[in-house]
């Protein structure tokens, strides 16, 4: 085994070391809101409004139903020198002009073992290609951004977006939708069918606004009090069944929809562009840089886009100046799994540092680990979930994890660890008007210097569960706590709630 590879062993070894929970003479417990039977059954116990925690078990690649594919080598590709680039390019074009299998595969392009130097973005803009090298080792597989500007390395990314067929939109009728539903009522079924893929949409409302005192955020040069018309969610689902009036969906609602603030609908959609059946797998990547504080080099190094159903698999990057993967606001089903993000390059400041940074819907982070990063695992404005980072461990890190700003929804921090801080708060006049960062966004058995969970002002609650760390008040100190149990205690029964909600849905099948 070569030393750098032994250094990053090590170093995985014993984060993890540091998250094996304490289990001597100590009770196993479970939470006051989910119960799991012997049989691995779930039950789930509402709150006084009729919410609960929702089923975070859908996301990632085929909403975690298939396994990553393996495919055939349909092409090799060896280093040269100098330039690399158009020799992938070329490469990734050919593939993308053949006709795809029935699955939409193209096939597989094995980057063989060596250096492969890369002055600007590979791109794959089809579907069904694979991208594999020979390991994520330094002498293996390894891909490096020379260009002397901002680019990711490797970027997946069709076009267009979702657009609404016109005419198929209706209210929802029910007065209150509760998190964690998978069903409600509409004024008119019968546009609708089993299969159909639907927006569910909350609007942003004046009246919303005003009831979390997001038109009150106490200025500063650059603050932006939020705008109503900014905050209409388009959440991505599926029916799944019709009775009558009542429309039932695959992937539950994740925040609370009321009549007081709009209410919600629903619409058929289309997304003519977005590309499927991507993959990157088992390569080392990094960027050239010139200083610590660099902002002129390989930015990103996969980079996801109008892009579902794909995955980023066992890839080790290094010294870029802003994340290891990137899923964007049209990026769904994504799974990052085996990824670690080492020693960025760039000013430890604002917008710098995101190591492992989700805008997209129902995505899936799991085995990952960052160094020297800001935050960590991550998600921005107005993110639509269920989106899952699971066991994920952050080392040396400079700032938070957890939802950065403006009302990112549904997320699970699911045996996170880290050691610096997981907050969820109203973050007021932090950046632009951060304001409050996200709701229902779930701690589940997490480990952190410190964290802060705060409930909003309305719409929905925030949970810690089972967390090992300290209680931080948070940047506003008189605002509630969210849900908090168990803090300090050990044996939390199930250890993970989303492979627990996972196999449990596997089992019903």
């Amino acid at each position: 085994m070569r030393i750098k590879y032994k250094i990053i062993l090590l170093i995985w070894l014993l984060a993890v070391q540091w998250v094996q929970p304490q289990t001597t003479m100590h009770p196993v417990w479970q939470s006051s809101l989910v119960s799991v039977n012997t049989d691995g059954e779930i039950s789930y116990i509402t709150d006084k409004e009729g919410n609960t925690l929702p089923d975070f078990s859908r996301v990632g690649y085929h909403h975690g139903e298939k396994s990553i594919p393996s495919y055939p080598i349909v092409k090799i590709i060896k280093p040269v020198e100098g330039d690399n680039w158009e020799n992938i390019q070329k490469t990734i074009d050919e593939i993308s002009a053949s006709c795809p299998d029935e699955h939409g595969h193209r096939g597989t392009i094995l980057l063989c073992r060596g250096d492969y130097r890369v002055s600007k973005s590979i791109v794959i803009s089809t579907g069904g290609i694979i991208l594999k090298g020979e390991g994520d080792n330094i002498n293996e597989t390894r891909i490096i951004a020379t260009g002397r500007q901002k680019y990711p390395l490797i970027e997946i990314k069709g076009n267009g977006k979702y657009e609404e067929v016109i005419g198929s939109r209706v209210k929802i009728t029910d007065q209150f939708v509760p998190v964690g539903s998978h069903s409600f009522r509409v004024t008119s079924a019968g546009q609708f069918k089993v299969g159909d893929r639907i927006i569910l949409f909350r609007p942003g409302t004046p009246q919303w606004i005003e009831a979390i005192r997001m038109n009150q955020i106490i200025e500063r040069p650059g603050t932006r009090q939020w705008k109503a018309e900014d905050y209409n969610l388009a959440f991505e689902r599926e029916i799944t069944g019709i009775e009558g009036s009542c429309i039932f969906i695959d992937n539950p609602v994740v925040m609370q929809m009321e009549e007081q603030f709009g209410g919600g609908e629903i619409y058929k959609y289309r997304f003519y562009g977005r590309i499927h059946e991507v993959g990157v797998s088992d390569m080392y990547l990094e960027s050239e840089y010139q200083n610590d504080e660099d902002t002129d080099h390989g930015w990103i190094a996969v980079q996801l886009e109008n892009a579902e159903n794909c995955w980023v698999k066992n890839i080790t990057t290094i010294n870029f100046g802003y994340s290891a993967v990137s899923c964007e606001r049209f990026a769904k089903n994504i799974t990052v799994s085996d990824a670690r993000c080492f020693d960025p390059k760039s000013p430890i400041t604002g917008g710098m540092r995101y190591s492992f940074n989700n805008n997209g819907q129902q995505n899936l982070f799991m085995n990952c680990l960052s160094r020297n990063g800001r935050h960590d695992y991550v998600t921005g404005a107005r993110v639509c979930g269920p989106n899952v980072f699971y066991n994920c461990i952050s080392i040396n890190a400079f700032s938070d994890i957890g939802p950065h700003h403006r009302w990112a929804t549904g997320t699970l921090y699911d045996n996170v660890v880290t050691d610096r801080e997981i907050n969820i708060q109203d973050r007021g006049n932090m950046g632009s008007g951060h304001g409050w960062a996200g709701v229902t966004q779930v701690l589940w058995n997490c480990r952190a210097g410190r964290a802060a969970v705060q409930k909003p002002w309305a719409s929905g609650n925030n949970y810690n569960i089972g967390m090992k760390g300290n209680h931080y008040p948070g940047h506003f100190t008189d605002r509630e706590d969210g849900f908090w149990e168990g803090l300090n205690k050990d044996n939390l029964v199930p250890h993970s709630l989303y492979q627990t909600q996972l196999q449990a849905r596997r089992k019903v099948k």
